[in-house]
């Protein structure tokens, strides 16, 4: 195989080269014995292959519940006192998932040839988050990997859970607004001016309702298209907005703000920090590091930052409570029991009962959620209609009124 690599000689200078080698392993030791420091290795593909590899890049992705099963039964099996290459082939034979027999043969593949197995997930983080990866390498360091894997199953296992609860309470609400306002637009666009064109052969003073109804159906049956493409092209406008890291920061603020909706919010950022450090600290990683971690997999902005802010300030050597403290925007029951576990030397077990707290508070904001949209969701749509049964009524009432007075 030919390989293509980067690295920096004794004097600071960057070589660019390639190199012919069985395996991963013998590039390295080559490039090693030549006394460089390697900044980037990887096999040379000729073109065939590399439009299978971008044929094929996007699908080579683990979703969530892929990954969940890929660590319960990877944990078992290592329990059980198989080998990790043994293990891995076990799962690529089993697996029923396309997408999931790409990645973990994949990542077999660099374990035959000499990497270590959190190597190989560091090299597809569409796959594997910066945490998972992290407690892996810990549990390769030592010697525990099965317990890691058995943590790390059944955290996340716990993470789905409660992601199911979320999606479950919230649904039924968003379907029903996406079809009022699906049925709204249709009646609007193709029904009411039908309707309302029978009001232009008599010669009657309509109501100012029915005369808003009139203009807006009209409007949009005349350009339902463009108003069509407008929010199409709005919707991507708002995608790219909360992409760019200039308005990112904005839309993060308002949404932990908005009432019910940026409580639910708040406390699933809480549950996931919570959870992440606890495994993490519990594996021993580092505090440090733990922070950096749970920082890079926020996707939050605000709390970004101060996680940010919280690193600095522990390096600084502040205790993580201080730096909970300082930062302000972390709920003081989070601020006392972290404070708490470090003086006790639990802070795992400490977060990861903050963990089950915060997610209960989750549970009953979502409760809470539901039953104020429901009832909202009733009272909007009843004076919707009621707006449109006068708007359409009230001009044939004054018509027969008309025609009965004379």
């Amino acid at each position: 195989m030919l390989f293509e690599y980067t690295v920096l000689d004794l004097k600071q200078r960057r070589i660019k080269g390639s190199l012919e080698a069985s395996t991963f392993k013998e590039a390295r030791t080559i490039l090693k014995e030549r006394r460089y420091f390697i900044l980037k290795l990887f096999k040379k593909q000729n073109l065939a292959e590399s439009f299978k590899f971008f044929h094929k890049r996007g699908k080579e992705k683990l979703n969530f519940n892929s990954l969940v099963d890929f660590t319960r039964q990877m944990g078992i099996m290592i329990n059980a006192g198989l080998t990790l290459v043994d293990s891995l082939s076990i799962i690529t034979t089993q697996s029923t998932d396309t997408n999931q027999k790409e990645v973990i043969k994949k990542i077999e593949d660099y374990v035959k040839n000499g990497e270590s197995l959190s190597t190989a997930m560091g090299t597809m983080p569409n796959s594997f988050p910066n945490y998972y990866v992290s407690l892996i390498k810990a549990g390769e360091s030592s010697g525990k990997l099965d317990d890691v894997f058995l943590r790390l199953a059944e955290n996340l296992e716990k993470a789905r859970e409660f992601r199911g609860k979320i999606v479950g309470a919230l649904i039924y609400p968003v379907i029903i607004v996406l079809g009022i306002v699906a049925v709204a637009f249709v009646m609007i666009t193709f029904v009411l001016p039908q309707l309302l064109d029978l009001y232009k052969n008599f010669n009657i003073d309509l109501p100012v309702s029915t005369q808003i109804i009139i203009g807006l159906s009209g409007f949009f049956n005349r350009y339902w298209p463009l108003i069509l493409l407008g929010v199409f092209l709005l919707g991507m406008l708002l995608q790219a907005m909360i992409r760019s890291p200039k308005y990112r920061k904005v839309v993060d603020m308002y949404l932990i703000r908005i009432p019910v909706f940026g409580q639910i919010i708040q406390k699933s950022i809480l549950v996931d920090t919570t959870r992440t450090l606890s495994i993490l600290v519990q594996s021993g990683v580092p505090l440090l590091e733990g922070i950096k971690i749970v920082r890079n997999t926020t996707s939050n902005e605000i709390y970004k930052d101060a996680l940010t802010e919280i690193y600095k300030d522990i390096e600084k050597g502040v205790s993580l409570g201080d730096a909970l403290n300082e930062v302000g925007i972390f709920p003081s029951i989070f601020v006392q029991m972290t404070s708490v576990g470090e003086r006790t030397g639990k802070l795992d077990d400490t977060l990861m009962r903050l963990s089950k707290y915060f997610q209960m508070e989750s549970e009953l904001a979502i409760k809470a959620a539901t039953t104020l949209i429901e009832p909202l969701i009733l009272v909007l749509l009843g004076l919707g209609v009621g707006f449109l049964v006068i708007s359409v009524l009230t001009p044939i009432y004054n018509l027969t009124s008309s025609i009965g007075s004379t």
